[in-house]
């Protein structure tokens, strides 16, 4: 199974773990992390989460990111249908940065895009399945 994960779900873990929501997703990302690492799911890595990623102003955090661009076994660069498609998804009022985030996991063919925005894990597409990381795990893992 390949995996997007975005740039919200990748900082996850570096948000206010006091609040209940966030610390059950920070776990449920870990979780689904280790998957990665054991090879059940692909994970993606893109042009738009290195430009993201390059913009943390925390080298730590920015660091442990940049990390899993090693793991990850699809590289997404850019292209002329991943503009394409963004721009279609920027008409419909998604954000220019969340667009080129989901037409990176559409050209790669992931079968998830995980997120932690609000604003996102509600969009029904049929290329690609957008969720945050809890629903992932009651979904798809056992």
């Amino acid at each position: 199974m390949r995996i997007y994960l975005d740039i919200c779900t990748f900082n996850r873990q570096f948000d206010d773990q006091n609040q209940l929501r966030i610390k059950l997703e920070t776990e449920a990302k870990l979780f689904i992390q280790q998957g990665i690492i054991a090879g059940h799911h692909e994970l993606v890595w893109s042009y738009v989460l290195e430009y993201e990623n390059n913009q943390n102003k925390f080298d730590d955090r920015r660091n442990a990111i940049y990390d899993w661009k090693k793991i990850a076994k699809i590289h997404c660069t850019e292209n002329d249908k991943i503009i394409e498609y963004a721009e279609k998804l920027n008409a419909l009022s998604i954000r220019t940065k969340d667009a080129l985030h989901i037409a990176c996991g559409v050209f790669t063919d992931s079968d998830y895009f995980i997120t932690t925005d609000k604003h996102l894990f509600n969009l029904r597409f049929n290329d690609i399945r957008i969720i945050n990381s809890l629903t992932f795990l009651n979904e798809v893992e056992e």
